[in-house]
């Protein structure tokens, strides 16, 4: 079923991860997509095609989602270009594999930037242009260690991923009256190169030992974020939904 055609969504570090899951799980169900990431990857194409594939429109802006005059160059060509913009997945996000002893502040900043900042720039815009259209859907990626702290230093990281959940409930409630609902995924331990970079082989196999159903996918995420961006929810807003395959119970 195709329940999200003629709607077009713009997913963050969208290029791969997470975020590339997402995008093709919404053109699967019908959306016409924007893709976003620093710049272009040797794959992009391959991402491109594999949406065309579902016959769906397919965009692709570089912006850094952290700075605001890139933001708001997004959003320009967004405009000009398409014209409305009807989901937003606020999926960029990094990470470092450090702990509070060896974090500056520098590291800080860039990470609450790259995490939490560009979910503000982002929703901000996205708002504006929902807030028009009386209606929305906005989906933050949170993490399950903004729920359950992060478990070996991340200190920053998991700092940022808390914020968001915050973030994600007061925005619910400026949204609502204009039609726009705003939600949450927490993903657990899911498969990308993200975590190979900052836990390597061990350190998957560490935390992976630890979760009853294994290590997720990317897909598992993209079915979450296409069902809240759907029919199913319409009457969900505010709420923070949990992908961890049992790490985490709460």
């Amino acid at each position: 079923m195709n329940e999200l055609t003629g709607k077009t969504a713009l997913i963050t570090g969208s290029l791969r991860g997470i975020g590339k899951g997402i995008a093709l799980c919404l053109a699967e169900k019908g959306a016409n997509i924007i893709l976003n990431d620093l710049a272009e990857t040797d794959d992009l194409q391959q991402t491109v095609d594999q949406i065309r594939a579902f016959n769906q429109e397919v965009y692709f802006k570089a912006a850094d989602v952290s700075l605001k005059t890139d933001v708001e160059a997004l959003f320009s060509f967004i405009k000009a270009h398409i014209g409305q913009l009807d989901i937003l997945i606020n999926n960029a996000g990094t990470s470092q594999a450090k702990d509070i002893f060896d974090i500056s502040i520098e590291d800080w900043d860039h990470i609450l930037s790259t995490n939490l900042s560009s979910c503000f720039l982002c929703a901000k815009n996205a708002m504006e242009m929902m807030k028009v259209q009386q209606s929305g859907r906005i989906i933050n990626i949170s993490s399950v260690v903004g729920q359950q702290g992060a478990l070996y230093g991340h200190a920053h990281y998991a700092a940022s991923k808390s914020a968001i959940l915050g973030l994600t409930k007061t925005l619910a409630r400026t949204g609502a009256p204009f039609g726009i609902r705003v939600n949450c995924i927490a993903p657990g331990i899911i498969e990308t190169d993200l975590l190979n970079q900052t836990h390597g082989i061990e350190g998957i196999a560490k935390i992976a030992a630890g979760v009853p159903l294994g290590i997720g996918q990317p897909r598992d995420i993209g079915l979450t974020a296409a069902f809240l961006a759907g029919e199913g929810g319409n009457y969900i807003t505010g709420a923070t939904i949990d992908i961890n395959g049992g790490l985490y119970f709460r």
